[in-house]
């Protein structure tokens, strides 16, 4: 452990020397140097494509091939480290649907693993967190299979299954992500609590301003470097620190235009619901909902978790068949009249944060633009000589055109996210439905996103959806709010024009 004596090495958790890693000979940690002292809470902070989670994986085993040196305490090597990050749920979830076999259940439902398979001894969690049971709302969740669980929900029961196995290090990969601001405010007090008890808690943060009180140190990555470490105060006062977390600048271009969909007269709305619910068993999902998407609205679609925004997009998307048999109309063409679910599709561009993870490896960024024509997560059709052109034009339009040869998944997680955007408008679509797209970016991308949003609505005939928690992070187009409110007997739903 360098040049440590023995009385020291027993104050440290652990400790980095020289510690550097590559993916497919791209370097993403690069000689990382960091001694934890027991006691301390850390956490690390990075924009898109920093390293954090990268070395998050080495600290907690997943990731085992670098080089340099990582040396553990005595406490730490005997003891548990416990990662608890967004992607473990997606394959929880993953895992649930490849097996789930509802067509042969009486009532046509299969609940999967449930909260109660992870969470399996409550009282335990009672005895070391006696206020994190109630806090996290975890009793009423023990029957909920894990699909049916919203973004804090799943969130609440992986943090409850790690604290179980009584880690000496938890590793917390962006908890506050994806979450409305209640759910935001609950979380964060339970993470003040559950670092007053745990030995060593590490924090992977986009923004400072999700930094726990509790959180006593930090660690400032970019481009897999150190820029900073020490105490919290200490880092904050340097001025590097407040530049690396700026997004790139980017010069955006004006966008190909061309109209290859046929929409509905101008005098039809693009989407009318005229009284819809949805139910699920007997659980009333949302209830009542009349809504007018005219030509020329672009609509922010917000709410909390779990409170129904994404039953009404697979309704309209033909992901879910409740819209038969219900008043939705789209493009003035009544749903269930004989349209294929393919010929709904076309009609939308989407982007979700999934779609990054989905991208088969080896992709470029032009065949990624290119799959959009077919609607694949991949390209597995030869697209024309126009179709090319036109991807490298919206590539060029959002300052993206160097990048085209370049592979996807060697791009910085901001940059991949417009090249997505890119994807969603190549075939110009009527309706651009942005799910959540700001999901997992740091402050200074999420602004870049927006605007890049705005500058492609601005100048075209695309109508947008946007999907969010809040209403406070959205595009300056917006001129329509469709706000969910959760109730006993399902979400309300309030329409207002602004």
């Amino acid at each position: 452990m360098g040049n440590l004596h023995l009385d020291q090495i027993t104050q440290f958790l652990f400790c980095l020397d020289n510690l550097s890693l590559s993916y497919r000979a791209k370097p993403v940690l690069r000689a990382i140097n960091w001694n934890w002292r027991t006691g301390e809470h850390w956490a690390v902070v990075g924009g898109n494509g920093a390293g954090k989670s990268s070395l998050a994986a080495v600290l907690s085993g997943e990731q085992t091939h670098f080089s340099g040196r990582f040396d553990k305490g005595p406490c730490l090597d005997d003891g548990t480290t416990a990662f608890v990050c967004f992607e473990r749920g997606r394959r929880l979830c993953e895992r649930d649907r490849k097996l789930d076999c509802a067509e042969f259940e009486s009532d046509a439902r299969d609940a999967g693993t449930r909260v109660r398979d992870l969470v399996y001894d409550l009282d335990a969690l009672r005895t070391r967190f006696p206020e994190l049971v109630p806090k996290l709302d975890l009793e009423r969740l023990l029957d909920r299979g894990l699909r049916f669980l919203s973004t804090g929900e799943m969130r609440k029961t992986l943090l409850a299954n790690a604290l179980l196995n009584e880690p000496e290090l938890l590793i917390l990969d962006s908890p506050l992500d994806g979450l409305d601001r209640s759910t935001q405010a609950v979380l964060k007090h339970a993470l003040e609590d559950i670092m007053a008890t745990c030995p060593a808690v590490l924090m992977l943060c986009r923004d400072l301003e999700d930094l726990p009180n509790a959180c006593t140190h930090l660690l400032i990555l970019h481009e897999g470097r150190v820029v900073a470490a020490g105490p919290r105060d200490a880092v904050l006062a340097k001025p590097e620190v407040s530049r690396i977390l700026e997004p790139p600048q980017l010069q955006f271009q004006p966008r190909p235009l061309t109209y290859d969909i046929a929409t509905a007269p101008d005098h039809t709305p693009t989407i009318a619901l005229d009284g819809v619910t949805v139910f699920f068993g007997d659980l009333c999902v949302f209830r009542d909902l009349h809504w007018r998407f005219e030509r020329g609205q672009h609509c922010l679609i917000a709410g909390p978790n779990g409170s129904g925004k994404s039953t009404l997009l697979d309704l309209l998307t033909g992901d879910n068949h409740k819209a038969y048999g219900q008043p939705v109309s789209l493009f003035g063409q009544r749903r269930g009249s004989g349209e294929s679910i393919w010929e709904i599709k076309a009609r939308f561009g989407r982007v979700d944060a999934r779609m990054q993870n989905a991208m088969p490896s080896g992709s470029t960024v032009l065949d990624v633009v290119c799959s959009g024509f077919f609607d694949s997560l991949g390209l597995y059709d030869r697209p024309s000589d126009r179709q090319r052109s036109l991807a490298r034009q919206w590539l060029e339009s959002l300052d993206l055109a160097a990048q085209a040869s370049a592979e996807f998944a060697t791009l910085s997680f901001g940059l991949q996210r417009l090249v997505l955007l890119a994807r969603a408008m190549v075939k110009e679509p009527p309706i651009l439905l942005l799910d959540e797209a700001t999901l997992n970016l740091d402050a200074g991308h999420r602004r870049l996103f927006l605007t890049a949003v705005d500058h492609l609505i601005d100048a075209g005939h695309t109508q947008l959806l946007f999907v969010s928690h809040t209403a406070a992070d959205r595009p300056r187009c917006i001129n329509q709010l469709l706000e969910f409110e959760p109730g006993p007997e399902g979400s309300s739903v309030r329409v207002t024009n602004l």
